[in-house]
């Protein structure tokens, strides 16, 4: 069956940088787009950074851009967040998502919180 598994979420100061990744299973990863969103306390899931099947093109929320970098491995079946010069407000559970036909699928999270 389709698996997402966030990893790599944590406590980090403002200004530091943290790697997300996700590692998925049960489809054929390299054919699918992937995209990253985050859900804060009290607020809506929000779409936060997506990348098309060879990583050529990709697309970013405004409050994100230049700070963060969406990639991926289509050997490791793996997609990835690079987040540098975290703020506060980006404090959020961070989930990865695939839509399989009509089908979307998410992981479970990971935690990411920023503060000093």
């Amino acid at each position: 069956q389709v698996q997402l598994v966030e990893s790599g979420g944590a406590l980090v100061q403002p200004g530091g940088s943290l790697r997300l990744s996700c590692a998925a299973s049960g489809f054929t990863f390299s054919t699918y787009a992937l995209t990253w969103y985050r859900q804060a306390p009290g607020k809506e899931r929000e779409l936060v950074a997506t990348i098309t099947t060879s990583g050529g093109n990709t697309k970013y929320a405004d409050s994100v851009k230049g700070r963060f970098t969406i990639s991926r491995d289509n050997v490791k079946n793996a997609v990835y967040l690079q987040m540098n010069n975290l703020l506060p407000e980006d404090t959020a559970v961070y989930y990865c998502n695939t839509k399989l036909s009509t089908i979307y699928y998410w992981g479970q999270g990971t935690q990411v919180t920023v503060s000093s």
